[in-house]
């Protein structure tokens, strides 16, 4: 199961939330006639700046790497807690601030994008017992708050309030898990943006907390055993006194844990101490029967499966022992439901576009296993059983389709959706009769619908209100071809009627990795950019999972250059068919986003306006010895490996700016507490570019504090953060539309 929570995911707090060949010089260094890479003189400014950067301390770090010397003259930048770490922070940002400071414009785009922000949210419901559980935001609370409910027409009443948990809202919810009965909830609580979550219990009934206290809580959720006195969870060791936010995090362990007890009494219910890497969901099935646990070791899809029966309770591995179902790491395997002894997964095995299969752990070979939904022509994202029905998700060029089957697999019907966009939620139970769902796109807000599931009829259950009218606005999906001819989707919106004169400012986003599939989707912060007068381009590149695991493998390790050629394509086709011009184009991602953006803006440098690479992945020689950085191997490839490495190497931002180069205006963002991409990334990519550019165009570095990779960034950040960014493009492109 790919763990979409913690992978590289596009971020919220992103202006955009809802996201050649080999090169052998160091960023700021020639090469020795030997062909050791080395470290350059020392520059005090870039030749032609228009703007005096802090000054960048550069060391003598060398590192081998299977015979070619690589300086890392900016490794020092690496130890976020460090003196001269926060000094150098503390003067990126005067100047960063000082040049926003600047544009007239800024004020009046964070007016707007509140005045924007500031409709109700609503979250996909989900009954549980007997009582119905939900989230809402009233429009600027800096956290949206949890409800529940014993019937929808009834008030609500909140159950977690993480806006009363800090004062500046940088606390936020880490994950939450509702007994069966609906008597209980347990909640993670992570703070400034952590991946690190602490765990409580919370009764529903009054509101109160139990003493149940957890730590050390990473990568995991929370299921309860049938009878509602306790929960499976994974955790790491706890880290040494001291240690930095950037350790590797190795040794998660699956433990039980029961009501009103202390951490130290948890049942550990299983290890792999001779793999340290490997890391465990454990999951209880709907009849309490059994556990299921999926065994992952990086961030691909293959795993392995192991159940448990619990007819005796949690029990030990001598009473019950841990059976493995699937004791390879082959394909995907995703726990649907089951029927007795008869499990459902949905699987890419000889299916890269996905199917649904049935395993009767009686009979548990493979050639007793049955296929219930084949692969199709469209790629298969999820299914779930709710009301004796499998509810499949299907993706047809991006865009969802969702199709009802019996349980043997015949079509019963598809949603009637809304339109063109995404759809998602669909939880629920077998026995349950209705389900929830969403539905979105680039200009329809987030509304909630109710859907029966014997009838198949949906009821609109919840629609905000914006202040916008969707019909000033155009979708179309185009269709290009990328640099070795694959055909390559691509969202554009826009006002309706724009002329095709090359003068519109464009922002081009991209992903592009892990198999995450970039779909319609509505952002405030989008509405501000089309608003102005610009156009929006999304195209699904390589490496996401839009077409399937075969679509995501041509975008990963050895392949990684298809996904920037995708990119690059995309940009030269918005200007050969005249949306814009490149002092018109800014391209942004973050994540692996980031790093898309980094690879782009150092091979093309003379193609784009603007970038906005945002909490990036930008050293690909060292990505792995931070946090679960070591995960990235499936996608990237490892710097250990020799031909990775000449992969890695060739690509690497932080390896491949060069001096006297004009680079296009570029607006780095991190936060200083992001322990998923540490901030080393970007603060190293920034000293290497502000040592190397030689143009007038700025190149500044944007960082948050008290924030993390993105996941849950208070609202006021998010805004301040897009107002920011959309400034920095009205100011660097042109953009001279005025702001409401």
């Amino acid at each position: 199961m790919r763990r979409l929570l913690w992978v590289l995911v596009l971020g919220s707090a992103t202006l955009w939330a809802c996201g050649g060949g080999a090169r052998t010089a160091d960023p700021v260094a020639g090469t020795s006639q030997a062909g050791a890479t080395v470290a350059a003189a020392p520059r005090a400014q870039p030749t032609g700046s228009a703007y005096v950067y802090p000054a960048s301390r550069r060391g003598d770090v060398v590192d081998n790497y299977h015979g070619t010397e690589v300086a890392d003259p900016y490794r020092w930048l690496e130890d976020t807690d460090a003196p001269d770490t926060k000094a150098w922070v503390e003067a990126q940002n005067k100047v960063t601030f000082a040049f926003l400071d600047k544009i007239e414009s800024r004020s009046k785009l964070r007016e707007r994008l509140t005045r924007l922000w500031d409709y109700e949210k609503f979250g996909v419901p989900r009954k549980i017992g007997k009582r119905y559980f939900f989230s809402r935001n009233d429009g600027l609370q800096n956290q949206s708050v949890m409800y529940w409910t014993p019937s929808l027409s009834e008030e609500p009443k909140v159950l977690l309030d993480p806006n009363t948990w800090s004062e500046d809202g940088t606390v936020a919810l880490g994950g939450s898990s509702v007994s069966d009965d609906g008597k209980y909830i347990a909640y993670g609580v992570a703070r400034a943006g952590s991946d690190w979550a602490e765990w409580k219990v919370r009764n529903v009934d009054t509101g109160d907390d139990l003493d149940d206290h957890l730590k050390w809580v990473k990568f995991s959720g929370a299921s309860w055993t049938k009878d509602g006195k306790g929960f499976f969870y994974s955790r790491y060791p706890e880290p040494e006194a001291g240690a930095s936010l950037t350790g590797a995090n190795f040794y998660q362990k699956l433990y039980y844990h029961s009501l009103r007890t202390t951490q130290d009494e948890d049942v550990l219910i299983h290890e792999e101490p001779e793999q340290k890497k490997w890391g465990f969901d454990g999951r209880v099935s709907e009849d309490g029967q059994y556990l299921i646990v999926s065994v992952w070791k990086g961030t691909g899809p293959k795993v392995q499966v192991l159940y448990r029966d619990l007819s005796k309770g949690v029990a030990t591995s001598e009473e019950s022992p841990m059976v493995a179902l699937v004791g390879v790491f082959e394909a995907a395997y995703n726990f649907v439901g089951n029927e007795g002894t008869l499990f459902w997964f949905f699987t890419d095995l000889d299916a890269p576009r996905g199917r649904l299969i049935g395993i009767d752990i009686r009979s548990p070979d493979k050639e007793s296993w049955k296929e219930i939904l084949p692969q199709g022509k469209d790629t298969l994202r999820g299914v779930s059983l709710v009301g004796g029905r499998f509810i499949a998700s299907y993706l047809q060029d991006a865009q969802s389709i969702i199709r009802v089957y019996d349980t043997t697999g015949k079509h019963l019907r598809d949603v009637d959706l809304p339109g063109i966009g995404t759809a998602g939620g669909f939880g629920g139970k077998n026995r349950h009769k209705e389900t929830f769902y969403s539905f979105t796109s680039f200009t329809t807000p987030r509304a909630i619908y109710r859907y029966d599931v014997s009838t198949g009829k949906s009821e609109l259950f919840r629609q905000p209100k914006v202040d916008f009218n969707p019909e000033d606005y155009e979708v179309k999906q185009v269709f290009y071809k990328s640099k070795d001819g694959t055909r390559v989707p691509m969202f554009i919106t826009h006002k309706t009627g724009i002329e095709l004169d090359g003068t519109n400012p464009t922002y081009l986003y991209g992903y592009g990795g892990f198999g995450i599939s970039i779909t319609p989707g509505f952002s405030v912060s989008r509405l501000s950019w089309l608003e102005l007068g610009g156009v929006l381009a999304i195209p699904n590149l390589r490496g996401g999972g839009e077409y399937g695991e075969e679509w995501h493998i041509a975008g990963t390790k050895l392949n990684k250059q298809n996904v920037f050629d995708d990119f690059i394509a995309a940009a030269e086709w918005l200007i050969a068919n005249k949306y814009t011009s490149t002092p018109r184009l800014a391209i942004s991602g973050r994540s692996n986003g980031g790093l898309l953006v980094g690879a782009a803006m150092t091979q093309r440098p003379e193609l784009f306006g603007a970038a906005l690479p945002g909490v990036g992945v930008l050293d690909m020689l060292r990505f792995h010895q931070f946090t679960i950085g070591w995960a990235w191997v499936d996608d990237y490839g490892s710097s250990e490996d020799a031909e990775e490495f000449k992969s890695l190497f060739a690509y690497s931002p932080y390896h491949n700016v060069k001096a006297g180069t004009h680079y296009p205006a570029t607006l780095i963002t991190t936060a200083d507490h992001d322990d998923r991409v540490v901030p080393g990334h970007s603060f190293k990519f920034a000293a290497a570019l502000q040592a190397t550019h030689a143009g007038k165009a700025p190149v500044m570095i944007r960082i948050e504090t008290k924030a993390g990779h993105g996941s849950g960034k208070p609202t006021s950040m998010r805004i301040a953060d897009a107002a920011d960014q959309l400034a920095f493009l009205v100011e660097v492109l042109g953009v001279n539309e005025s702001i409401e």
